[in-house]
């Protein structure tokens, strides 16, 4: 399948600084890529050389086969039909809405015939039409976040950027956003590269996760595969809040620092790190080869369960479990060994 865009051996640095590090990524069309990762991992940089708000020191960007930029060739932000979604929205405060729809419009030239066309679809599936000659000051935050969609929607563009474009509203409002907003793009076969710093909003609206780390991609897969066999012991703690429980590996057993060895299959040999997920935790009853005890540290209620902190060793675990236990109890536990996952440390 041809790719909607391309980046070949991208690189950046700042200073002395290296951002991003020979970075090689490709997006499918209509799909939704997500880029995770902490503060400082180099994905809104990357963001900002796709748009063109940034120019690389080396490497290739292509989108839909037309280079963007390379040593030889860079297009300008205007002439790459891209449309970005910031924080912060960016609408002109004095002008309605359909004026901040309109106005991207004009650098196009379009006929006033299509131009108004575009215009009226984007309201009509933002669901905006009602609002249209409102001022942003008038919307609330949702709102003018569909104005910001709208916008670059009424443009066309043959990629979409989200820079954390959910950052700025309360919870309730957020989870509800971005559903809507996936609907909006999916169902208008946009393209999407989706910055993010929120593991559970990148599961939640993306087809692939490309998680990042000091300027390059850890891994780069679907969020099932991801959540299921992280690569590393990087991804493994970034994603899902998972724990890791230290020790040795070898023979298909895991021997942790501290009580009995687990049958876990693989061929893993040395020291390790075995990912235990929250939601993991069973009676011991139900399988007990792949048992451990710890002590409570803490429990908190979570509505559906109950999150415990136990210690083993040196090492904390989170776990969700049925009922309430007393904080300084041992607690007994299993984990179904079809989900044991076992990483080099």
């Amino acid at each position: 399948m041809t790719s909607a865009l391309t980046c070949s051996g991208v690189t950046k640095s700042l200073g002395r600084r290296v951002i991003l590090n020979a970075l090689d990524l490709s997006v499918r069309p209509a799909e939704v890529v997500a880029l995770l990762g902490a503060s400082g991992s180099g994905k809104t940089t990357l963001l900002r050389l796709i748009a063109g708000l940034l120019m690389p020191d080396a490497g290739e960007i292509t989108l839909q086969g037309r280079v963007i930029w390379s040593p030889q060739t860079v297009v300008p932000v205007e002439r790459r039909q891209i449309g970005m979604v910031f924080q912060d929205y960016a609408l002109w405060p004095h002008m309605t809405v359909e004026g901040n729809l309109s106005f991207g419009l004009r650098a196009q030239r379009l006929p006033a015939a299509e131009a108004k066309a575009r215009v009226d679809h984007a309201l009509e599936v933002t669901r905006l039409g009602p609002l249209r000659d409102r001022l942003p000051a008038a919307l609330s935050g949702g709102q003018q976040q569909r104005v910001a969609i709208a916008r670059c929607l009424a443009a066309r563009p043959a990629l979409m950027l989200f820079d954390e474009p959910l950052s700025n509203l309360d919870a309730a409002l957020r989870e509800d956003m971005r559903v809507e907003m996936m609907e909006l793009v999916r169902r208008e076969g946009t393209t999407v590269v989706y910055v993010t710093h929120d593991q559970a909003e990148a599961m939640a609206v993306t087809d692939r996760i490309a998680v990042m780390r000091e300027g390059a991609i850890a891994q780069f897969d679907t969020p099932e595969r991801i959540y299921a066999a992280p690569a590393d012991a990087f991804v493994a703690s970034f994603i899902g809040g998972f724990s890791l429980l230290p020790g040795q590996a070898g023979a298909g057993r895991f021997q942790p620092q501290v009580g009995a060895s687990l049958m876990t299959g693989g061929a893993l040999n040395g020291t390790a790190l075995l990912v235990v997920r929250p939601e993991d935790a069973r009676p011991v009853q139900d399988h007990p080869a792949t048992s451990l005890t710890g002590r409570v540290l803490s429990v908190a209620f979570q509505g559906r369960c109950w999150r415990i902190a136990v210690q083993i060793g040196p090492t904390r675990l989170r776990l969700d479990w049925p009922e309430a236990v007393a904080v300084g109890s041992d607690l007994a536990f299993s984990l179904p060994p079809g989900r044991c996952v076992v990483l080099a440390a």
